[in-house]
């Protein structure tokens, strides 16, 4: 009887682990798309900026000549 006990723990147990890796892997994974957003909103950021300063500086060498 002890035995099917302990079974039954471990087999508990190891259920328990994988669902805590799979909850792990799911943050990880949410984390990593996050960051991959932040990323793509930033380069746009800049690149919008980079945008402005390159027509106004077209835009001032224009009207000088």
């Amino acid at each position: 009887m002890l035995n099917k006990s302990q079974d039954m723990n471990e087999t508990q147990i190891e259920v328990f682990d994988l669902m805590v890796g799979f909850e792990e892997e799911e943050q990880l994974s949410r984390k990593k798309l996050a960051s991959r957003r932040a990323l793509k909103a930033r380069r746009a950021i800049e690149q919008r900026q980079e945008e402005k300063e390159l027509s106004s500086y077209i835009d001032e060498c224009w009207f000088d000549e």
